[in-house]
């Protein structure tokens, strides 16, 4: 008890803190040769991964190409993709990140893997697979990173903490939040898409310090279940979560 409750000392460390979703960017640009390569587009490998972001929905170019000038003037309005390669005798594995003009992971996928023996099957089955966590996000460009408002959580009924002590249910999950990894956690989206709740991580295991934008408190994981809790006038505001990690 006494360690959640130096967690909650933290938040106030956190309040001007923001994130960024995939959903504040409509330009990707894909480097033209990926770091654990020696050669420009390695067996198809960058032409597919820009491919694929097309197929998303995102304005993708290559980095070293010409580009239009709401993007040449400021890199800012665009990601940057990048593959993650980790070594294997019999199995090939890539995985997705997307970062700002910062360097700050905005989107980290799920590892892709696969054990084609060919060289070229194999890195095209990988990467494939490594755009399924992007792909099962929703995606819709709500505007630039630098002007996107925060989005409001739904409102749920307050709870009286000596209520909750004596057994009260918890507000029923309104929807399934997906989880988008962040840097220090992960950015919990609705199907609209907005961005719902942003998750920091913390040294206890399935606790994350929370905040939307008007509350902080804490989302984490009891019987199997998500919840998010806080407090809102004094009083202990407990929500259910549905969440796809």
């Amino acid at each position: 008890m006494k360690r959640y409750l130096l967690l909650f000392l933290l938040f106030a460390t956190l309040s001007g803190y923001t994130q960024h979703t995939i959903n504040n960017y409509k330009y990707i640009l894909v480097p033209e040769q990926y770091s654990f390569f020696k050669e420009v587009n390695k067996y198809g490998l960058n032409n597919l991964t820009r491919k694929l972001l097309e197929e998303k929905g995102f304005t993708v170019y290559f980095d070293n190409e010409n580009l239009p000038v709401e993007i040449a003037g400021n890199k800012c309005k665009a990601m940057t993709a990048d593959l993650i390669e980790k070594k294997g005798m019999f199995t090939t594995r890539l995985t997705l990140i997307l970062k700002d003009c910062q360097g700050n992971v905005v989107f980290k996928g799920e590892e892709g893997k696969s054990k084609e023996k060919e060289f070229t099957a194999a890195y095209h089955e990988a990467l494939q697979n490594a755009f399924i966590s992007l792909n099962e996000l929703p995606y819709a460009f709500t505007g630039d990173a630098q002007t996107a408002e925060s989005v409001k959580a739904p409102k749920v009924a307050a709870v009286p903490a000596n209520q909750q002590a004596a057994g009260a249910e918890p507000a029923e999950p309104s929807g399934t939040l997906y989880a988008q990894a962040t840097a220090t956690g992960f950015q919990l989206i609705d199907t609209t898409p907005k961005k719902v709740l942003t998750l920091f991580k913390t040294s206890v295991e399935n606790c994350f310090i929370a905040e939307d934008s008007q509350h902080k408190g804490m989302v984490l994981k009891k019987d199997e279940k998500w919840f998010f809790e806080y407090y809102n006038n004094e009083k202990l505001i407990i929500e259910e979560l549905l969440i796809k990690f």
